[in-house]
């Protein structure tokens, strides 16, 4: 695929329309294969960076999918689109009660899915088992910082001991790997990032540092105030010593950096400074039914009124899967964050999934 600097992809000739092909391909060539699912939007911390500290006004109940409707999305994204790889989101997943039903589901489909769950961790420590039981086989967890004040004040709540927890509980479940997400911001958490990296380090966990991104539900970012990737890497080159890793980055988000000459590594996400839309793998399903090609898109493309339609289930499920086919096709270049006419996204990040 030809590229453009800040990993904008380049589109092909579009005169022949979209190629006859079953999986989710897009202008530019590039081919989803890892579904995001969102299955709640609701969450039990309250971060500053993602919604005000009264919460925000939640889905309708009857808009929402239900288990078997979510299982049902996540059969024809497999079967259908060439979906290889499930990642459940929220809001916060934990919250949602079915949500060792649908790991299982997805853990019975041939070809079988890699099953992932990103997740802030708080009452993982009581499911971890279970989850691990259904299917799960990786895990994402969103932490900050390790001390507990700041924590505390970053997220409004006094959970930290139940994340840890969390944590010690998936590594007794032999999920893994663990992989720990986490937000600078500048003057709040900065200056915790090594002891971050040391937690996690000693707790084998890789950590992967995210720029904060446009995603805040009062539309507060702004692009002068977060911590850059060079600034999040001289922050943690202060103490420890960090080469590129050897592997290719092939689609995935981070770069990464071994510490110390070890074997321990550390990521950092650069999605507003180094995009890499160019290798962009991603589609993601909303808890209410829809699909959006892109975290920051404008677009959404509804599948639930299908999906209740009285039409029979086979030709349901073949609409289902050309119409998602159709929203993936019509994916921009890039996500546009720093084009100066971008607009944040109309769903807070809770209700898109990450």
């Amino acid at each position: 695929m030809d590229m453009i600097p800040l990993g904008i992809p380049v589109p092909r000739d579009l005169s022949a329309g979209r190629p006859d092909v079953g999986g989710l391909v897009d202008r530019f060539g590039r081919v989803a294969t890892d579904l995001r699912v969102s299955v709640t939007d609701r969450c039990n911390l309250r971060c500053t960076y993602c919604m005000p500290a009264e919460g925000l006004d939640w889905m309708p109940e009857d808009e929402l999918l239900s288990t078997a409707e979510m299982s049902r999305l996540i059969g024809i994204a497999v079967a259908h689109l060439g979906i290889e790889e499930i990642r459940f989101t929220g809001g916060e997943p934990l919250l949602f009660h079915g949500l060792e039903e649908l790991i299982g589901g997805a853990a019975e489909l041939l070809p079988r899915p890699q099953i992932s769950l990103t997740t802030n961790a708080i009452g993982l420590e009581r499911r971890a088992k279970a989850l691990a039981a259904a299917g799960l086989d990786r895990v994402n967890i969103s932490l900050d910082t390790v001390d507990r004040a700041t924590f505390a004040s970053m997220t409004r709540r006094d959970r930290l001991p139940a994340v840890l927890a969390g944590i010690d509980a998936c590594h007794a479940a032999g999920i893994g790997p663990i992989k720990v997400n986490a937000v600078l911001m500048r003057g709040v958490n900065d200056g915790g990032a090594c002891d971050l990296l040391r937690y996690c380090i000693g707790h084998d966990i890789e950590l992967r540092f995210i720029e904060q991104m446009p995603i805040d539900s009062d539309n507060a970012w702004a692009a002068q105030e977060m911590m850059t990737a060079e600034e999040i890497l001289a922050a943690l080159r202060s103490e420890f010593t960090l080469r590129p890793a050897s592997e290719p980055r092939g689609s995935a988000p981070a770069e990464l950096w071994t510490v110390d000459d070890s074997r321990h590594r550390v990521g950092v996400i650069a999605s507003v400074t180094r995009p890499f839309c160019g290798d962009c793998d991603r589609v993601r399903l909303t808890a209410d039914g829809s699909v959006r090609s892109c975290l920051f898109g404008a677009e959404e493309f509804d599948l639930r009124g299908l999906l209740r339609s009285a039409d029979p289930e086979d030709a349901v499920d073949l609409a289902i899967a050309q119409r998602w086919r159709e929203a993936l096709w019509r994916k921009q270049p890039g996500h546009g964050i720093n084009d100066p006419g971008f607009l944040h996204p109309t769903r807070p990040m809770s209700a898109i999934g990450g």
